[in-house]
């Protein structure tokens, strides 16, 4: 079987943000906030989290402050969104630089997003959908803020999402999907309300995402794809079964997702890599128990210890950690 060529992986983590003249690098802007979260995750667990220059990381975040919203945009001079203002929390809680934040006016930029019905928007444009909802949760937890959230009525929303497979959509009345899966359950696990939670069937459907070469798809008759790694696996470790899936065969599919020459995780394999489908193959195989990986916490997406040290660690199994060969 392959190894975890991590050595590649951290220094094409390295080498994304170097060629601002790419294209690329400019169409990507509106997941620049997001990008830097993923890569310097991806790296904690690598155990290289020095990898990138941590006061240029914080410097970039505060210059996403939009100060109109109260909230941070993906870029300098883009609107404040949930989705990048988790990620901004993330990366400071990660780097020990919460204290850079104006929390009050984050609260209330977070509140105003939540709709009549429980759900959140994403921003001032209205855009509804449960992972905004799981964003606006979870950083509101990272400020330790949660006593300001109508839980009931969240939870509510959440319930009017849950399908007869066990399983949770990105609205209410949609099928049901892995990542949709993933925040719906993190965010019960982060209000201490999984008793919503079918667990038996919702561990039978996200078990049955696994296809014959052992990767994981999102939801039925779908290609397998890594990012599910972490979607599936994370809700199947929040739920205490991941034993329920073949963790060598998918182990065996994310190490045959790597590109061999320079650095990163694709999607599939022989497919392009990127620093999204890399953090959510390195997070995968560090809850299959890879060696020499550090602990991922699968409800926040963040290095456990980081979480367990804050007082939110809630009581999620991953496998235990192997040894190296």
């Amino acid at each position: 079987m392959a190894r975890l060529n991590v050595a590649l992986h951290v220094r094409y983590i390295q080498s994304l943000g170097e060629n601002k003249d790419d294209l690329m690098y400019h169409l990507t802007a509106h997941l620049r906030m997001n990008a830097i979260y993923w890569g310097l995750t991806a790296l904690c667990v690598m155990n290289h989290k020095d990898a990138l220059d941590r006061e240029e990381m914080i410097e970039f975040v505060m210059s996403c402050w939009d100060d109109h919203a109260g909230a941070f945009g993906a870029h300098p001079g883009h609107d404040g969104h949930v989705h990048s203002t988790l990620s901004a929390i993330q990366i400071l809680a990660i780097h020990g630089a919460l204290d850079r934040l104006d929390v009050p006016r984050i609260v209330k930029f977070l509140l105003s997003l939540q709709q009549p019905s429980g759900v959140f928007a994403g921003d001032a444009f209205g855009e509804i959908d449960t992972r905004f909802l799981y964003c606006a949760v979870s950083a509101l937890s990272l400020l330790g803020q949660l006593d300001k959230l109508d839980i009931e009525k969240t939870v509510g929303y959440i319930q009017r999402c849950r399908n007869f497979d066990g399983g949770f959509g990105a609205v209410a009345g949609a099928e049901s999907h892995a990542a949709q899966v993933f925040v719906c359950t993190a965010t019960l696990a982060i209000l201490d309300r999984l008793d919503e939670i079918d667990y038996e069937t919702l561990a039978w459907w996200l078990a049955e995402r696994q296809l014959p070469n052992g990767g994981l798809n999102g939801r039925p008759e779908k290609l397998e794809d890594v990012c599910y790694s972490f979607w599936v696996l994370s809700s199947l470790s929040i739920l205490n079964k991941l034993t329920w899936i073949d963790a060598d065969k998918l182990v065996e599919f994310i190490l045959s997702s790597q590109d061999p020459d320079n650095g990163g995780i694709a999607d599939r394999p022989g497919d392009q890599p990127d620093v999204f489908h890399t953090v959510f193959g390195v997070a995968g195989l560090s809850l299959l128990g890879y060696p020499e990986l550090d602990d991922v916490d699968p409800v926040y997406c963040m290095p456990a210890s980081l979480i367990e040290k804050m007082g939110l660690r809630k009581g999620w199994q991953a496998l235990p950690r192997k040894k190296a060969e």
